[in-house]
């Protein structure tokens, strides 16, 4: 066999499909721990510094953001091993089916064993796809504090008068962030717009659409391993039930 078809071969026995969620799901992954952790830090410090005034009012908050960040930590290291053990199951489904009639042979245990990942993975994308979900919220909480400030901006620069913008406020407590007992826990007229304008602010918003971002790839990635695990089991038994050594 010349270098060309040993080429031809070696390829061939890829599965590209497992190959490109493996690098979705470990960029999707870099984006979400990364930026997620970060996100949270700077959370916590606008919480401290603008929306309450006594340490307990944002102990919950903080105690959260702690816990969460090292969740972060472990989702990282599961989802990083758990996507090699995945690409390198679709490895060896591929090659069981391509290799139809070489010495290799597909075992019920390597069927079981595609079967018990594709499980775990949909079961993972159905969780994930809450997390996804979770994520959203701060990004919703940040757009519409960024468009309230817009608003009392525009209000500003048309009306002399303060009181005519002061009661524009963005609420924390709404958004369960802070417990309703909080104080201030809001931030209203050109005290929420001189937030807005912070390096803070606009460092914690983009990080959390990257966050979110992250996510969204991490969720197609679990999906299209979903797919492509359920497209090599499916061959794998339609070949075992043919009586073909695969």
């Amino acid at each position: 066999m010349g270098c060309y078809d040993c080429c031809i071969r070696c390829l061939g026995a890829v599965p590209y499909p497992s190959l490109v969620a493996t690098l979705l799901c470990f960029t999707g992954m870099a984006l979400f721990c990364g930026c997620g952790h970060e996100a949270l830090a700077n959370t916590e410090v606008l919480a401290e510094t603008y929306f309450a005034r006594n340490i307990q009012d944002y102990v919950v908050l903080a105690s959260f953001i702690k816990y969460f960040q090292y969740v972060i930590y472990g989702l990282a290291s599961f989802f990083f091993l758990y996507c090699i053990l995945l690409l390198a199951e679709g490895f060896y489904t591929t090659s069981a089916v391509k290799q139809t009639f070489g010495e290799f042979r597909s075992t019920r245990c390597g069927r079981c064993l595609s079967l018990t990942f594709i499980i775990v993975t949909y079961v993972l994308a159905v969780i994930w796809l809450a997390v996804f979900a979770f994520t959203a919220i701060p990004v919703f909480f940040f757009f519409n504090m960024a468009q309230t400030c817009h608003t009392i901006n525009i209000l500003a620069e048309t009306t002399p008068s303060i009181n005519q913008h002061g009661w524009i406020c963005m609420d924390a407590r709404q958004y369960g962030l802070l417990p309703w007992n909080a104080m201030p826990g809001k931030a209203c007229g050109m005290t929420l717009a001189s937030i807005c304008k912070t390096k803070e602010f606009f460092i914690t918003y983009d990080l959390y659409i990257a966050a979110f971002a992250g996510a969204g790839i991490a969720l197609l990635a679990l999906f299209m391993y979903v797919v492509a695990t359920t497209y090599n089991y499916a061959v794998l038994r339609f070949l075992g039930r043919k009586g073909l050594r695969c």
